[in-house]
């Protein structure tokens, strides 16, 4: 960490903040302006710091422009490179020539090879130096009095920055601290999509619930509507319905009669945030920030000065649903009680939402940072509320809650959560955000935590800054949820880590979960304890769950997925695998009691797989369940990771049934079903074995009560992923393979904004030869994917979405229950992965670039053309390879290497040995 507090980087582009900006009288700091920041390339580190003063002497009113360049350089080689250096200012491209004597110049310039500095607020300003022995030779401009000349670091800066700010500055930059630079990455994250503001996994997600009779408000944020309350906690990238948006403030200017009237207001601007930070202003003239903390969040409001300033708190808030599935929340009953110091607690009950909950508890404790004039509790039903002036407790069934007037326009309120108690709610706002706590606080503390503990985790060189946007914005969209809420579990007492908020495994175990056990190794091994220990509570791990409640199951038991990932790849801890191994065995062999899903009534879709009579009865799935087609691949799938835990346990009976019956795919599968001249597809069948007429493309609306969810036979066919050497086979080998993979694509039956097809652009890995098509597909869907509102193909999906993309970033794809990764082509022409065992994972690629994606300014050359991105040629840990896939063991488990020599061409480079087909 450079000692110069850095972390005043951001959206102000201010400079070492207020340690240099405190300079002399009669002198100004100015900022040089901030942009992409890079890691140093090769075993060079250091910073550059771009400094603009402007010395107002009063006899000459003279001004001088002064830059100063630091570098720690340790190499020998003496020809031309480039390289990449982060600073202060902007990124810089610095070219190495051969110095006097041998040493070294730098000379730096932005955007590319030259010798100018940066543009900074007054033109620009050349600075070349060469550093040697402690030494600086500095270069400025021919009629500088010091072109040419070895000083000191003091003397430079003695020099340019004479007064005691100088000498401040100097101490900050001593050299050897300067061997690695603070980056703040998240000022390329899109926080507006989904618009909370949040630390990784934390159970606070704060921020504005918007209503629009369009489309649904899945995590409370939209772009355009309404906003109608400004709450704590929210789900982010979800669909199907929406869940939470309870416990808010509403902003109100003057006074207010009916609390329970709509309050809504229209957005005056577009609205602002970076990572911790959120801004609106409201028709109203009221400005609003948001900032939180893991159980609390702060509101910051700016009313109009010339009326009074009212916040209504209305317990019966709750994001609603306008889709006719009956999934949507409802409001049950609370509390709500003010007392004589201005603060109020509460309480609010609630049930239904997509996981179909019965009722739950979330209390909560606000205050304020100054006293309201009034303070009023309001109870009604409907639109009608009934206001007390003197009682300070009330509950009910009714919708109730309170409304705060102030005689102040600048008002700060805290409020505070827990599932336990409004006394454990109080601590928690107390512990976290105490009195007086500045907004700015929580602000940096939220994005050194997304810096330091997820954005840090992976670095690239050179890239756009859409590149930028792209990779940082994917990182935060993938850690919002699951939400830790270790401590906070109201249904039992337990030693073991508690995650709640999953939503949904079956969206995330095809490759979210094996990035989320690679960049946060802490969080997944307490993710997968939990999973075990609601097993022991509960019956049954889940597929998905929110506010304590199992619910719901799409298709298969993807929790057994998740173990078997994280076993095989060797995460053992704490974890219980004796436990881990018993709760997927009921996953496999107990029958979940239905819980009458008025979409799904055939069997539960709360947890387990519903459809176990017919797979143990059969070994596949009748009509009589809904969703048939992709029960019984999942359902396979998911046996296979029971076979994997058991064979690592030495449970070698177990392991041989779970992998006969992870092969009942096959039963499910119609060698005489045609479709666009294609012969074999998984076909729903009946108990009598036979199998009735359908059409592999046709799946109805593909949703719950369809023979197939989400995509339709043809990609479901194609999801064996642990037994593709059948699958060819019974295609008719690997020609007739490679022309099914192509109509999937010709015919439009692809779907990348859904699961179920996330694998299958890169199943030609699983032929000789052909990787490149994968890489060729990969581009593609890359494409996809951009800034802004609809940045992503589909719904974040818990971050599935975001994963999905980042792994083609990386250049690999994990095969889930595997330890396979299948080699696709980086984006970039460095990537550095930290690594669970504390090492690093070095991706590099030569002959022209990673080839981008993403439909950035790196994704195209100048002549609008695709850069090279086939493989030519791979070296694995400086081993020629070629193989279209390695290993967990080969590149993760201590870290390693890998280096791509790409071209403009195709080649059949992967012509040793195919993945794994374990079932085959």
């Amino acid at each position: 960490m450079v000692a110069t507090d850095m972390r005043m980087l951001g959206e102000n582009q201010r400079l070492l903040g207020p340690m240099v900006s405190a300079s002399t009288p009669g002198s100004t700091m100015v900022p040089w302006e901030i942009s992409r920041p890079s890691t140093v390339s090769g075993i060079t580190t250091g910073i550059l710091l771009g400094l603009a003063r402007e010395e107002r002497s009063q006899k000459s009113n003279q001004k001088a422009n002064i830059g100063f360049g630091v570098d720690k350089t340790e190499t020998s080689d003496t020809r031309f490179s480039r390289k990449t250096l982060i600073g202060l200012g902007r990124v810089y491209w610095y070219r190495e020539s051969p110095c006097v004597n041998g040493f070294r110049l730098h000379r730096y310039s932005h955007g590319g090879l030259g010798t100018r500095l940066v543009r900074g607020p007054h033109g620009l300003f050349q600075f070349n130096y060469c550093r040697w022995r402690g030494l600086i030779a500095t270069t400025f401009p021919n009629h500088h009095p010091w072109h040419l000349r070895w000083r000191s670091p003091e003397q430079v800066i003695g020099y340019m920055m004479p007064s005691s700010a100088g000498r401040r500055c100097l101490a900050l930059l001593a050299l050897p601290v300067l061997t690695a630079a603070y980056v703040d990455y998240s000022q390329y994250v899109n926080v507006l999509f989904p618009g909370v503001v949040a630390k990784p996994f934390a159970m606070v997600k704060l921020g504005p619930d918007v209503e629009n009779q369009t489309y649904e408000a899945y995590s409370g944020y939209l772009p355009k509507g309404n906003v109608w309350g400004f709450s704590l906690m929210h789900e982010s990238g979800t669909g199907g319905a929406p869940k939470y948006g309870v416990v808010s403030q509403m902003p109100v200017v003057g006074n207010v009669s009916d609390p329970l009237a709509n309050l809504s207001q229209r957005r005056a601007m577009p609205d602002q945030g970076s990572v911790g930070y959120y801004r609106t202003s409201l028709v109203n003239g009221v400005t609003l920030e948001l900032a939180a903390s893991e159980h609390a969040g702060l509101y910051s409001y700016s009313f109009p000065s010339n009326s009074t300033s009212s916040i209504v708190v209305d317990v019966s808030h709750v994001l609603p649903s306008f889709r006719p599935y009956k999934w949507e929340q409802h409001y049950s009953g609370g509390s709500f009680s003010i007392f004589r110091d201005g603060h109020y607690e509460g309480h609010g009950i609630y049930n239904n939402g997509w996981n179909l909950s019965p009722d739950w508890t979330i209390y909560f404790c606000g205050g304020f940072n100054q006293h309201p004039i009034h303070s009023r509790l309001f109870s009604g039903n409907g639109s009608a509320s009934r206001i007390f002036g003197n009682p300070t407790t009330i509950s009910g069934r009714a919708r109730l809650g309170g409304v705060f007037t102030f005689s102040k326009p600048n008002i700060t309120s805290r409020v505070g959560i827990s599932f336990l108690s409004t006394e454990k709610a109080c601590q928690n706002v107390d512990k976290e955000i105490p009195e007086r706590t500045e907004l700015s606080t929580l602000v940096e503390a939220a994005r050194s935590q997304w810096n330091q503990d997820v954005f840090g985790k992976i670095h690239i060189t050179p890239s756009s800054e859409e590149d930028f946007q792209l990779l940082y914005s994917s990182l935060y969209g993938m850690f919002l949820i699951p939400s830790n809420r270790t401590g906070e579990n109201p249904s039992w007492s337990s030693s073991e880590p508690y995650y709640d908020d999953i939503f949904t495994l079956w969206d995330t175990h095809r490759c979210h979960t094996a990035l989320f056990h690679i960049l946060q190794p802490t969080a997944y091994e307490e993710f997968i304890r939990s999973l075990i220990d609601i097993w022991r509570r509960d019956g049954f791990m889940p597929d998905a769950r929110s506010s304590n409640y199992n619910g719901r199951v799409q298709v298969g038991s993807n929790a057994d997925n998740v173990l078997a990932d994280a076993y095989v790849k060797g995460l053992r801890g704490s974890i219980n695998w004796t436990d881990g191994f018993a709760a997927m065995q009921t996953d496999a062999e107990v029958v979940p009691r239905a819980n009458f899903d008025p979409k799904a009534p055939d069997s539960s879709t709360k947890e387990g797989r519903g459809a176990l009579p017919d797979w143990l009865q059969h070994g596949y799935i009748t009509p009589r369940f809904s969703r048939a087609v992709s029960r019984s691949v999942e359902y396979a799938t998911n046996d296979f990771a029971l076979y994997q835990v058991a064979l690592g346990l030495g449970k070698a009976d177990e392991a041989k049934r779970y992998l006969n019956r992870s092969r009942n795919w096959r039963n499910q599968w119609n060698p005489n079903t045609t479709s666009h001249n294609h012969t074999g597809f998984l076909s729903p069948r009946l108990s009598n074995g036979t199998f009735p007429p359908s059409d592999p493309t046709v799946c109805g609306r593909c949703y719950w009560p369809d023979t197939s969810y989400e995509d339709s036979s043809w990609i479901y066919s194609m999801n064996a992923i642990h037994d593709v050497a059948e699958l060819k086979r019974r295609i008719g080998g690997d020609v007739r393979f490679l022309d099914r993979l192509n109509a999937i694509f010709d015919i439009g039956l692809f779907h990348a904004d859904n699961e179920p097809s996330f694998f299958t652009p890169y199943l030609y890995n699983y032929v000789a030869g052909e990787q490149w098509r994968s890489v060729n597909r990969s581009r593609s869907i890359g494409r996809l994917y951009g800034g802004g509102e609809a940045g992503l193909p589909g719904n974040s999906d818990a971050g599935a979405m975001e994963s999905n993309l980042l792994w083609q970033m990386i250049g690999l794809y994990p095969v889930t229950g595997q330890t396979t990764f299948l080699v696709l082509a980086p984006w970039f022409e460095k990537m550095t992965l930290s690594l669970p065992s504390g090492g690093t994972l070095i991706i590099t690629t030569s002959g022209g670039g990673g080839g981008g994606g993403g439909g950035s300014s790196s994704s195209r050359d100048g002549n609008g053309s695709i850069p090279p991105s086939y493989i030519q040629s791979l070296k694995v840990n400086g081993q020629s390879w070629d193989q279209g896939w390695v290993t967990w063991e080969d590149v993760f488990e201590a870290g390693g290497t890998m280096h791509y020599s790409l071209g403009p061409e195709p080649r059949r480079w992967n012509t040793g040995a195919l993945p794994p087909s374990p079932a085959s």
